[in-house]
């Protein structure tokens, strides 16, 4: 199973940190992972507060630095008998100065609370967005309550084969990793484990309308042999990473899997809300070496219609369009 090992936690001073430090401790302990807790502070001489000729304008920054760090360094202290964290306050657009933080220190993950908690309709905000969109690691963002143990983890899988050729493969490994991650997860949190996969079978619609009108037995023989392809497809991908049921983890997680007739942006929130999802785990590229292709519409569009925490993958090779410094 995939294990975290440079851990990057982003915390908003403004609101309480302890979930999300709460989670990302239990992570990096559980993971033997290095820890390292920020925070974005404003840059202050960028003409928004005095100009950067005034010298007053440099104390003042140096002054609400100092002040954040402070705050971090308090927010980490009751946890830092338990493991060493590392602290440092970050000075200017908080979704940039996070993806150059990981591309500077290789952080394999990006854990931090959504934007707006208090408005679940609409969970991630723009530097959220961002993030899912560019950063080059895992993001998990976790929601302000979920410091309790996750109940039900759901991994959002996509094994359609009617893809390009050349995206077969990473889909594929995407898939992969998404599974493991999810799997490590539910076995960490004593979690049911749940495996969505929403499929369609193309052309049904028209068979069955009035320009074609194909028999209604001859369509559901169609209808029902896609759905066995798509069925067998999955199991591959379960046996692959879980082993067969006689397996310990096989025996241990007992994941439930669905298959789900239709849209995924419509068959996945709607599942979430179903089984009262706490954790969807799910890729958003399928696509490597495309600086300008981040965030697929679909993945993005189940995003925008879930209030649960999420933690976003994107495949190895996914190109972040942020320079460092």
């Amino acid at each position: 199973m995939q294990r975290f090992k440079q851990i990057l936690a982003v915390i908003d001073l403004a609101h309480p940190p302890q979930g999300v430090l709460e989670r990302a401790v239990s992570l990096a302990q559980s993971n033997q992972a290095d820890l390292s807790v920020v925070c974005v502070a404003p840059e202050l001489n960028a003409g928004n507060v005095l100009p950067e000729s005034v010298p007053l304008s440099s104390q003042l920054q140096s002054a609400t630095e100092a002040t954040a760090q402070q705050q971090l360094e308090e927010a980490v202290a009751p946890y830092q008998s338990q493991l060493s964290i590392k602290t440092s306050v970050l000075v200017g657009i908080p979704f940039l100065e996070i993806i150059r933080k990981v591309l500077q220190n290789q952080h394999d993950l990006v854990i931090k609370a959504p934007e707006n908690p208090e408005w679940l309709e609409r969970v991630f905000g723009s530097d959220d967005m961002h993030l899912l969109r560019k950063c080059p690691c895992p993001v998990w963002l976790v929601k302000d309550a979920s410091s309790e143990s996750y109940r039900n983890i759901l991994a959002a899988v996509d094994v359609n084969a009617d893809h390009p050729v050349p995206e077969l493969s990473i889909r594929h490994a995407l898939n992969i990793q998404i599974l493991e991650i999810a799997a490590s997860l539910a076995l960490a949190e004593f979690a049911q484990l749940h495996v969505a996969h929403a499929w369609q079978a193309i052309g049904e619609h028209a068979m069955r309308g009035p320009f074609l009108s194909r028999p209604a037995v001859e369509v559901d023989e169609y209808v029902a042999q896609v759905r066995d392809l798509h069925e067998q497809d999955l199991k591959k991908l379960l046996q692959e990473v879980l082993g067969s049921g006689n397996t310990t983890t096989g025996q241990f997680l007992k994941p439930q899997v669905h298959l789900l007739k239709g849209l995924a942006r419509q068959e996945i929130p709607g599942l979430v809300n179903r089984l009262g999802v706490d954790l969807v785990v799910m890729g958003t590229v399928a696509r490597t070496g495309v600086p300008g292709l981040f965030i697929g519409n679909t993945a993005e569009t189940i995003l925008e219609q879930i209030g649960c925490s999420v933690l976003a993958i994107k495949p190895a090779g996914f190109v972040t369009p942020v320079t460092p410094k």
